[in-house]
């Protein structure tokens, strides 16, 4: 249960109260301006659209300021540094940002939408009020103080002659409107899993797509065609008694006297919500290019098989720590492009490094370059460490971790730190047993870290910790002739397929006997479980932690983490 709560009661007490507030600030809004004296004649003419157009306004608002938030990348490291003594459930929310910053955007096309379809009602009520020549109230409004210099108007179509369309395309509101909409349609459909997994240049393109956004929906506003009666003027003019004659409107009789009502335009306040996010992105993406201009120096290049790239750098000043990630730059390749990374070094050396899977265009294009410009190295820029879950992993008494192909790389600075405690004997680290699990689909991935894993093994046993590991390796994709191989030299101290003391396994894990194992081996621990894979394997993982995670408090829990960036 315990599990359970971290894992999805809490963030679900976050989501809550997001989506509280959004009803919160679109019920109150709808109330407030369908039942407001003041824009009473406002609803003469447009109905019940005025309040849905205003209401998800309002809502729009709201999320356009949470919507950078997730994405203040330096922010979110700061806030798990400062978090780092408070209780693990408040630091694992920081996981889930960008789950959040999508939850955020679709909440933003859903009231865009909404916001659209009750303006181009509105719209088209305008232009029905305008056009009527019956003598009705919304005839007698849409007349008022249209030939005046006031700016007193209530319906901002003026003659007969003009359209909804070209309002739409001859207004602020309106031409930003359609701005707007436009590039939110592009960057909500390039943020599909398939474009961005696919054609990750076409997401990041379209993606900056949000300064225009912002800088459309700042300006939206300002130009007031949706009205209401001013302060004055309802002092002077009460709509719910003067609407039922407004042929006397200006006129003295002995019954009443009500004045022509003065309409002025709703101030924009789309500035006042985004202003402080907006000022802390800029401060972020200030801070990150200053960083990244920094010099950094490439050390050493090594292409490893099924084409993997390792870079060894080395940058001044640069601090980082386990399981954090860094974005990098190669101008000879692109640019613009900005692409994240998995550190694979430990805190403990003199250098950082990461490796590079080709996995789509630009990726392909570096690999290229490095091996094309030997022995001069490309120009790289870096930009970080930012912090992910893994930075946890010595918090737990027993660790978890799941590496699927090059989703390794944040584990093997997980598992060089510990080869370095374990030199230099650290009486701190708190970690017993580490459970690591790595699943290739062809033999040549694993030679990635094989010397790494090797010397980890020799470290265990010459310091009398040879349990303090369990390494389990599977291989997910062979052929007859390796299953064979490994068959007939299965009596051999060292694997045939990785030549280290550890079998490899042909298959996937049966994930339900390895966590019933774990649970009966430490019956009273923490265990925290951390992976770096598809989504698929994160849904089968976060299923068996909540269903060997025992409901006694003093009994073995399991926490899920996933590296997400």
């Amino acid at each position: 249960m315990g599990n359970w709560v971290v894992n999805h009661w809490f963030p679900a007490v976050v989501i809550a109260a997001w989506l509280g507030l959004n009803v919160f600030l679109f019920v109150y809004y709808f109330l407030l301006f369908d039942r407001d004296k003041k824009f009473y004649y406002t609803r003469v003419l447009l109905g019940s659209a005025l309040a849905w157009a205003r209401a998800s306004a309002k809502c729009l608002n709201f999320n356009s300021m949470l919507i950078l938030l997730p994405v203040c990348r330096n922010l979110l490291s700061f806030l798990r540094g400062t978090c780092s003594c408070c209780r693990r459930t408040m630091r694992k929310q920081l996981d889930h940002n960008l789950t959040f910053h999508k939850l955020v955007a679709y909440t933003i096309a859903l009231f865009t939408a909404v916001h659209i379809i009750a303006h181009l009602c509105n719209f088209e009520w305008y232009n029905d009020s305008q056009q009527a020549a019956d003598g009705s109230l919304s005839s007698i409004l849409s007349n008022l103080h249209q030939d005046e210099e006031s700016n007193k108007w209530l319906n901002p179509i003026h003659s007969n002659s003009t359209t909804p369309a070209y309002v739409t395309f001859t207004t602020i509101p309106g031409l930003t409107g359609v701005i707007i909409t436009v590039a939110l349609i592009l960057m909500v459909t390039s943020s599909m899993e398939f474009i961005r997994r696919s054609y990750f240049e076409v997401f990041w393109y379209t993606h900056h797509l949000f300064i225009i956004y912002f800088a459309g929906l700042v300006i939206h506003g300002i130009a007031g065609l949706v009205r209401g009666q001013t302060a004055e003027s309802l002092n002077k003019h009460n709509p719910e008694h003067c609407a039922q004659d407004p042929t006397h409107w200006g006129r003295k009789n002995k019954h009443s006297h009500c004045e022509e009502p003065e309409f002025g335009s709703i101030p924009a306040e789309s500035w006042q919500w985004v202003l402080a996010p907006i000022v802390l992105y800029v401060f972020e993406r200030v801070l990150r290019f200053w960083r990244s201009q920094q010099r950094v120096v490439v050390t050493k290049v090594v292409v490893h098989p099924s084409k993997v790239l390792e870079l060894q750098m080395h940058k001044k000043g640069f601090s980082m720590e386990v399981g954090q990630y860094i974005f990098i730059n190669c101008p000879s390749v692109s640019c613009l492009e900005w692409h994240p990374f998995t550190l694979t070094s430990a805190p403990e050396e003199d250098f950082f490094s990461v490796h590079i899977r080709a996995a789509g265009d630009w990726t392909e294009n570096l690999i290229d370059t490095f091996q094309q410009q030997k022995p001069k190295t490309p120009r790289i820029e870096v930009d970080g460490p930012f912090g992910t879950a893994s930075e946890d992993v010595f918090q737990y008494e027993v660790a978890m971790l799941v590496g699927a192909g090059i989703g390794v790389t944040p584990f093997a600075s997980v598992l060089k730190s510990i080869w370095y405690k374990f030199q230099h004997a650290d009486q701190c680290l708190k970690t017993k047993k580490i459970y690591f699990y790595w699943l290739c689909r062809d033999t040549g991935a694993f030679a990635w870290f094989n010397d790494l894993l090797a010397s980890l093994e020799r470290e265990m046993e010459e310091s009398g910790k040879a349990g303090f590991l369990n390494c389990r390796l599977f291989l997910t994709g062979w052929d007859n002739s390796i299953a064979g191989q490994a068959a007939f030299n299965f009596d051999k101290d060292t694997d045939v397929v990785t030549g280290l003391k550890q079998k490899t396994s042909f298959g996937r894990p049966m994930w339900s006997n390895e966590f019933s194992a774990v649970a009966t081996a430490h019956p009273r621990s923490v265990v925290g479980v951390f992976l770096c894979g598809p989504q698929a394997l994160a849904k089968s993982l976060q299923k068996c932690c909540h269903q060997y995670s025992s409901l006694d408090p003093r009994k073995v829990k399991f926490y899920f983490n996933k590296e997400n960036f």
